[in-house]
């Protein structure tokens, strides 16, 4: 029978592991050479599980806040002053963008002068294996190049739907087929509806990575995100990526933004938190955050899950709601 720790104890085990391991000169996986082909800038970095690529602890999210920019120029800028102060990780999805331009066109613009330097992120929707690789071709004539360091599964919404991704016809049967080409170089999944259905997918496949909502329980049932489907996935060897660590804010707007990175960075298992940076200020602020990076104590750990109750319950939680559409711009 599985084991359920409740969140107190979780986060009380958190702290103590993540603290650890923080005390280490490189927090990357045992025995596995720190990789070299992409440059931090001095900011302190993680191994991203079974991918073997070290990266920053501050992830760019390029969704629905930097979208929310409309000018791309000023996007952009924001974007290349990210790169050359170490944010290589770049994540974007073939639906996220605004009423002007898709997010993938826009990093599209940049991306062929600084290739070697980013390590890549993008994302299909599509289940059906036509429709997947139609939509991979169009992102990858929008990002301008010709490889996807890590190309995810986007959303996993059930039990059901992990159990479906393998079968004929299906989205990961194409994946696997660009892979061995050479076209994707690490395969992903994404989710923020289901622990269950996250869980299973780290279970049945070979996936290399998972990007998981952080700091709420699902609906439907009591088990939380953080500790049943990230433990999982750790030990099938996959790179964990958190993200919407900033978005308890809306339940509980008191919280400090600051608060939250840590909170996620703390945890055990993460290797990076994929925070959307909606102007120069809230980067700046977030690279130092995230240079002078130390883990928060048990107390301070304990204290802001309780005052993230009302996340837990639910409370204006947008993306647990029906229809909710990851990363676009109304």
């Amino acid at each position: 029978m599985e084991k359920k720790l409740p969140r107190r104890k979780f986060i009380k085990t958190s702290a103590v592991a993540t603290a650890g391991a923080a005390a280490l000169p490189h927090l990357g996986s045992a025995g596995m050479k720190p990789s070299s082909s992409f440059d931090p800038k001095g900011l302190p970095t993680r191994r991203l599980g079974k991918v073997g690529v070290d990266v920053p602890l501050l992830a760019f999210g390029t969704g629905s806040r930097w979208m929310a920019i409309e000018d791309d120029d000023e996007a952009l800028e924001i974007l290349e002053y990210a790169l050359n102060h170490g944010v290589y990780f770049w994540d974007t999805a073939a639906s996220y963008g605004n009423k002007q331009i898709s997010s993938e066109a826009r990093i599209g613009k940049l991306l062929p002068s600084r290739r070697k330097e980013v390590f890549l992120v993008t994302k299909t929707g599509e289940r059906d294996a036509d429709a997947a690789k139609a939509e991979i071709e169009q992102s990858l004539k929008r990002l301008n190049t010709d490889t996807i360091d890590l190309f995810h599964v986007h959303s996993i919404e059930s039990v059901e739907d992990a159990e479906t991704l393998g079968d004929k016809g299906k989205v990961l049967n194409v994946l696997h087929d660009y892979r061995d080409q050479g076209v994707i170089k690490h395969i992903g999944f994404t989710g923020h509806t289901t622990p269950e259905g996250m869980k299973r997918a780290a279970e049945l496949y070979d996936f290399e990575a998972m990007m998981i909502a952080l700091n709420h329980q699902s609906k439907n049932t009591p088990k939380d995100f953080e500790g049943h489907a990230v433990p999982v996935a750790a030990q099938h060897g996959l790179g964990v990526i958190a993200m919407k660590v900033i978005r308890p804010r809306e339940s509980v707007p008191e919280l400090d933004p600051a608060d939250l990175v840590h909170y996620s960075l703390t945890l055990p298992h993460f290797a990076t938190a994929n925070i959307s940076q909606g102007s120069m200020e809230v980067l700046r602020k977030n690279l130092e955050l995230v240079r002078n990076f130390k883990p928060l104590p048990e107390a301070k750990m304990e204290a802001l899950s309780t005052k993230m109750e009302p996340f837990f319950r639910h409370e204006n939680v947008a993306w647990m709601q029906p229809g909710y559409v990851d990363g676009g711009v109304a």
